[in-house]
């Protein structure tokens, strides 16, 4: 269970780099209303550690930093597929508040530099249908 705990919040961090790439630009403001999300809402859903004895749920900036230093802004739309592929095969991670935290992550992100572009939006919506699903 822990691996796919990992896998979870790994697919976190792709999809939340897929917000704030979603506009071909990841700012800092963005990168910066993660890490704030993290810290006040991902790190108190689980008690899941990760291999090096850390809270699991910071595989999500790791990703996240992991992507922006790879410049990965051109996949977006990959890691929102890949996000819902996730999602379809381990259901049992996703309750009502996480999927709430997922989307107010997202939410967070967007709105992090002068609110939501199209581009932001176009993507939010497509997060919005993977989350809806049962």
């Amino acid at each position: 269970m822990d691996i796919q705990v990992n896998k979870f919040y790994q697919n976190l961090g792709k999809l939340f780099y897929a917000v704030a790439a979603s506009d071909a630009v990841v700012r800092k403001d963005e990168y910066e209303a993660l890490k704030k999300v993290v810290s006040s809402h991902w790190l108190s859903l689980d008690d899941v550690t990760d291999e090096f004895g850390g809270d699991a749920s910071y595989q999500i900036e790791i990703v996240f930093d992991f992507l922006y230093a790879s410049k990965f802004e051109d996949h977006a739309l990959d890691f929102v597929k890949d996000f819902e592929e996730f999602k379809t095969t381990n259901q049992e991670l996703f309750s009502a508040k996480v999927d709430r935290t997922i989307w107010r992550t997202c939410i967070s992100i967007a709105d992090a530099f002068y609110g939501k572009n199209q581009k932001e939006k176009e993507i939010l919506a497509m997060i919005k249908t993977v989350l809806l699903q049962d």
